[in-house]
């Protein structure tokens, strides 16, 4: 059973909350604009619903204390009293999908892949809590978290996002993950985002955006099945899915979004759209306004174009093309989230209990997250029972992972795309960072260059991916046609990461580092740093141990931890590996 969101007392404010609302008001509350795109004042004119950060888009110097300024501000426009205005309060957006790593000194978690290979809800529910105080540690309210995909084609680079390509998996995190973060809608919980609905892991070929061909029942089966434990844990919203389902956008899908999600399964709360995502149901926006309306989207995720969305579905209820019992009906479902979150009782950002602690990156946090790295390591070779590593070794470290925080971060983290060396990871520790801590010996050469047989008795060689996120981290091999094919509407065409999920091709560079130190004699430790299962056969046979650490985030540290012994390998793999010669079953784990 999906759990109950508006209860009498609810129910009751709401519905004397909409009698008093114009169509203009609300309108406004069903628009969420990106914040370089809006001012304060723009909020209070409008009567805006929601504000959004955009990835990498922060405030100020993109401290915890200029977030709140910004929250604050917004926050106090929507609650202007002006005659015909009812104030009402506003909802702040970002992605904290694995910690709040939009913003400079939080805690970055391990991405979700690697929580997968943790097999431990109860950590999940922890770190959905800490991230919920980090948040509310910036005065924002919402997070477009936990993402329930369920990827089947490790060509997507959405990928990392997704716990695992095991339904079951996913469906056991799912209402810890919603726990954690809304704590009841307590003072430490902020309001949660199942998304992306439905079917963004199961598009042909992994493309990005593209089209989930399968049956009801397959559909039901794998990418519906991790959202009944959140429904049933109250999550307060959804995010529509760029992708179609058998050829219809699931933005315009008017059975999936309202006679599945909210008839069906008793969805309550509300359902956002993506970013943009609505304008690529037509090349008319006016006509994808009305499409998404009509199929069930409550509120509209939008980049700059805000004021033409607000033109559109005004002038589409004065014609009829949308029925205002539409529009009621989304009102009232943003205005129970709220009630429900407590959001009228709250006072401003600046004045919230979490705003004045100082907890963002804070150690006991940090703790935490070192814990999911030790947890999330997967040992896939250790030739000679090599790991363990004797800390007092003469070690060298390579690879250009090795003292990196922005790679080993991924994408989401500070900015959309993810950053690249030590800067903007301000807390926690590069790999290199956590080894150098406990290995007095080790010594640092990127390039392997360093490498010496009579100075060096081990290495430990960290390699893998650079930073991505979504479209941009897809593989499309040569002939594989970009996304942008979907048989209805449009699809935004963004560069693919590379042709190819074998590392000696895609990234040959560390190869040619785990050669140089082999051609001397030294056994190499191979450290793989990815948002996904690649082929490794070659650096296999040039290594003698091998660990998957996919994205560890900011606590390199967890990394050390393990390769020194102090705690044992216990993460199995949450996708099956792909294979030349080698392959292993989801599961695996030495």
């Amino acid at each position: 059973m999906t759990a109950t969101l508006a209860n009498r007392e609810t129910t009751a404010y709401v519905e004397s909350l909409l009698a008093r609302l114009t169509l203009e008001q609300k309108v406004g509350q069903m628009i969420q604009p990106e914040r370089m795109a809006i001012t304060p004042d723009e909020v209070a004119e409008y009567h805006i619903g929601s504000v959004l950060s955009g990835g990498g888009s922060a405030p100020g110097a993109n401290t915890a204390a200029d977030w709140i300024a910004m929250n604050d501000a917004y926050w106090m426009a929507s609650m202007r009293d002006a005659p015909n205005r009812v104030p009402i309060p506003l909802l702040y957006g970002v992605d904290a999908v694995h910690g709040h790593a939009n913003v400079l000194g939080a805690t970055v978690f391990p991405h979700n892949i690697g929580l997968g290979a943790t097999r431990d809800p109860d950590l999940m529910e922890r770190i959905a809590q800490i991230t919920a105080r980090e948040v509310l540690a910036t005065g924002v309210d919402w997070t477009f978290a936990p993402t329930l995909a369920v990827a089947k084609h490790i060509y997507w680079g959405r990928t990392y996002e997704s716990f695992s390509d095991d339904p079951h998996l996913v469906s056991s995190y799912a209402g810890a993950l919603v726990r954690g973060l809304q704590q009841e809608c307590g003072r430490g919980g902020v309001v949660a985002c199942a998304k992306h609905w439905v079917g963004d892991g199961g598009t042909t070929n992994g493309r990005d955006q593209g089209n989930t061909a399968i049956s009801e029942e397959e559909l039901e089966r794998t990418h519906m099945a991790p959202y009944l434990p959140a429904l049933q844990e109250g999550v307060l919203t959804v995010m529509a899915s760029f992708n179609s389902w058998n050829g219809v956008k699931c933005h315009g899908n008017r059975y999936l979004l309202t006679e599945v999600l909210k008839e069906r399964l008793g969805f309550g709360g509300f359902v956002i759209s993506d970013w943009d995502g609505v304008d690529y149901l037509s090349d008319d926006p006016a006509e994808a306004m009305a499409m998404a309306a009509n199929a069930g989207v409550d509120m509209f995720m939008v980049s700059v174009e805000w004021k033409r969305c607000i033109t559109h579905l005004l002038d589409h209820v004065r014609t009829g093309v949308v029925p205002m019992s539409r529009i009621d009906d989304a009102v009232r479902r943003i205005l129970t989230v709220k009630h429900r979150y407590g959001l009228f009782d709250r006072p401003r950002p600046a004045e919230r209990y979490w705003s004045s602690q100082d907890c963002l990156g804070a150690p006991e946090h940090r703790e935490v997250a070192r814990e999911a790295v030790r947890k999330s390591l997967v040992l896939l070779q250790n030739t000679n029972n090599i790991l363990p590593l004797d800390r007092t070794a003469r070690l060298l470290v390579a690879g250009k992972n090795a003292d990196n925080r922005g790679h080993q971060c991924g994408g989401f983290t500070v900015a959309w795309q993810g950053t690249n060396g030590n800067e903007q990871i301000i807390g926690g520790t590069s790999i290199w960072e956590g080894i150098k801590a406990v290995a007095p010996h080790a010594q640092l050469s990127v390039d392997g260059s360093a490498a010496n047989a009579s100075a060096h008795d081990v290495a430990i060689v960290v390699i893998g991916e650079r930073p991505y996120a979504e479209g941009m981290g897809d593989i499309r091999p040569a002939g594989l046609v970009a996304p942008g094919s979907s048989p209805e509407g449009r699809t935004a065409k963004l560069d693919a990461y590379g042709q190819t999920i074998e590392l000696a091709v895609l990234h040959p560079e560390d190869l040619a580092t785990i050669r140089a130190i082999t051609r001397h004699g030294i056994p190499v430790v191979a450290v793989l740093v990815s948002g996904r299962p690649l082929i490794v056969d070659t650096e296999l046979t040039e290594t003698k141990a091998f660990v998957a650490a996919w994205l560890p985030g900011s606590e390199g540290q967890g990394v050390a931890d393990v390769l020194f012994g102090d705690h044992a390998f216990t993460g199995v793999l949450p996708f099956a590996w792909p294979h030349i010669t080698t392959r292993w079953p989801r599961g695996y784990g030495l």
